[in-house]
């Protein structure tokens, strides 16, 4: 996707979730400019946020398994790559079998894209690709030749920024761009605590809030807005309701905020809230239903004791 259209597709969704009369919100996928994507991997590291943690812990243990999983050579693909630390163990067990592995990092940062292929190229052939998910999968389905299989990675709990109808639509498109044989190693958070969750969501540095903040900031930089950062407020609240963590931003005063590159204007009462991103915690059953429904069969579960988390091999069917 050029950057016209990237721009385009931006200041749709910021004037599409503006005129929400319910509740305001934006794509959680905006977060990832170069700043955020920067802000997100410090907050990997700090200690209230256990979940990136777990999800390497996990890899680890899995990644030696995963090519026994597979008879034919195998393309992979991560979708929302980053910095592609937590894939080098399994990127190093397939290469011991294929020496000439393709990896595809697709990611919507640039950035991001390039520490990856720098930190990977070593074991891969890297190739980034800069656009969403769907459409980088689509590519590989168009390009990969027929001897083939595709191995999609979706680590870091990212299904848990979708709602669960969005979720499970997401899996099931996924899955209808695979062949049979073809897996997908899905990571997910699982259910634990809010004494335990809301601190990962709303950390003492405000790391997160600022991570939450900059997505104001963005709109700022590339839609001319006018948003003022100390107008607003990070908020962190645990859904019980739906097992989701949702960030809202507050807004602390009565205010009107321009943005011309989005061709709207946003009004917001004291305490109006800009809804920015849901985290999804799940049960090991609940996503096992899901990969029944989306077309895939569970190969392989491996889970974390220190923080409950999972990943999942499911196999296109």
């Amino acid at each position: 996707m050029t950057a016209t259209a990237l721009a385009f597709e931006f200041a749709t969704d910021v004037r599409a979730g503006f005129a929400d009369s319910e509740q305001k919100w934006l794509p959680a996928k905006y977060f990832y400019d170069d700043l955020g994507s920067a802000l997100f991997e410090a907050i990997t590291l700090l200690p209230e946020y256990g979940l990136t943690r777990a999800d390497e812990r996990v890899v680890r243990r899995c990644a030696r398994q995963l090519p026994d999983r597979f008879q034919n050579e195998v393309i992979v693909a991560e979708l929302g790559s980053g910095s592609g630390r937590k894939t080098r163990g399994i990127l190093e067990a397939f290469r011991f079998r294929q020496p000439d592995l393709e990896y595809f990092a697709i990611d919507v940062s640039r950035s991001a894209l390039e520490t990856c292929r720098n930190e990977l190229a070593p074991l891969a052939r890297v190739t980034p690709l800069e656009c969403d998910y769907l459409r980088g999968i689509r590519h590989l389905a168009a390009r990969r030749r027929p001897h083939q299989a595709l191995l999609v990675l979706f680590l870091g709990s990212t299904i848990g920024n979708f709602n669960n109808d969005d979720a499970q639509r997401f899996l099931t498109d996924l899955c209808a761009n695979l062949q049979p044989g073809d897996g997908l190693l899905l990571g997910a958070d699982l259910v634990k605590p809010p004494s335990i969750l809301l601190p990962a969501y709303d950390d003492s540095l405000g790391v997160t809030a600022a991570f939450n903040l900059n997505i104001l900031a963005r709109m700022n930089r590339e839609l001319g807005a006018s948003f003022d950062l100390r107008c607003f407020q990070h908020l962190a609240i645990w859904n019980e309701r739906e097992s989701t963590i949702e960030m809202h931003l507050c807004s602390l005063v009565e205010q009107t905020v321009r943005i011309p590159g989005a061709d709207c204007v946003a009004s917001f009462r004291e305490g109006e809230t800009i809804w920015t991103e849901s985290s999804r915690k799940y049960t090991a059953q609940g996503l096992r239903d899901m990969a029944a429904a989306a077309g895939f069969r569970v190969d392989g579960e491996w889970t974390d004791a220190e923080w409950p988390f999972v990943e999942s091999l499911w196999l296109a069917e």
